[in-house]
């Protein structure tokens, strides 16, 4: 995405997408909070609102236009609200929008720090909750969620669906190589693999050995495997066991609403596509 010309007066150029339900009401209090945070660094931000989305989606028969990953491109960020509609089935929302956009714009990292902060109330004992500082990293364009697969035989008795993960070489290599550097840059220098190579001896298995071929080239950081369901247990008991977490799509998206919810709530889960 392109920056500014620096003799502009704004430096940076703010895709906005507010979507549906809850995301403008987010959206537009979250927008008070940056101008005024980088208000005391003296930067000024250019906003442009695309009302893409549930309601559009009623009006065109598409989430977004033809042409909207183009006219995203020009922009330094993306800030992104909700999207979904109880009218609308929830495939159709999430492909048409979010996922659209991070596949097409290649966003394979996907960014979910959780902390305990003081005054919200988490489910856990206040003396376990506070251990909580996590980052992960989910990948982001492929795995369980590449959209590989389809329906044959439809509305037989025969009827079947699949849905195919998908692990490249290079996809695990670069979200791998992501969370390292990630880790290698916190206090901790841990990192975390999760993964379920145990039943799924395919996929999983190059997702694992690829993990360990990028860990040589960071000596500094110390590494922990953990099989997605008990990485689980170890969030609710002993969260000061886990920094930074690597994990797969689908296993990433499970575990980082859990660890939302053990801060207190999915409400303060941030999250950053890059």
């Amino acid at each position: 995405m392109k920056q500014f010309n620096k003799n502009n007066k704004y430096k940076y150029n703010i895709a906005v997408l507010p979507g549906d339900g809850i995301g403008p009401e987010v959206i537009n209090a979250s927008l008070k909070v940056i101008r005024k945070a980088l208000k005391l660094d003296n930067i000024l931000i250019k906003e442009k609102v695309y009302n893409w989305g549930s309601d559009y989606y009623k009006k065109n028969k598409l989430m977004m236009p033809d042409d909207g990953l183009e006219k995203l491109k020009k922009y330094d960020a993306i800030f992104f609200g909700a999207v979904g509609d109880e009218d609308i089935d929830d495939d159709i929302t999430l492909w048409g929008l979010r996922l659209r956009i991070c596949q097409g714009l290649d966003q394979y990292a996907n960014i979910r720090p959780s902390k305990y902060i003081d005054g919200i109330n988490s489910p856990l004992n206040l003396d376990i909750a506070k251990n909580i500082d996590w980052v992960i990293v989910r990948e982001n364009s492929e795995g369980e969620y590449a959209g590989s697969g389809g329906i044959v035989h439809k509305d037989l008795p025969i009827e079947i669906g699949s849905e195919l993960a998908v692990f490249t070489r290079e996809g695990c290599r670069r979200i791998h190589d992501y969370a390292f550097k990630l880790a290698s840059k916190r206090p901790k220098k841990h990192l975390t693999l999760i993964t379920k190579s145990n039943a799924q001896k395919h996929g999983m298995k190059l997702w694992d050995k690829i993990f360990y071929e990028v860990k040589k080239n960071y000596p500094k950081v110390k590494t922990n495997k953990l099989l997605v369901d008990a990485a689980t247990a170890v969030m609710v008991n002993n969260p000061e066991k886990i920094d930074v977490m690597v994990a797969t799509n689908l296993h990433a998206d499970i575990l980082s609403d859990l660890a939302s919810a053990l801060t207190g709530s999915l409400g303060i889960g941030a999250t950053a596509n890059i």
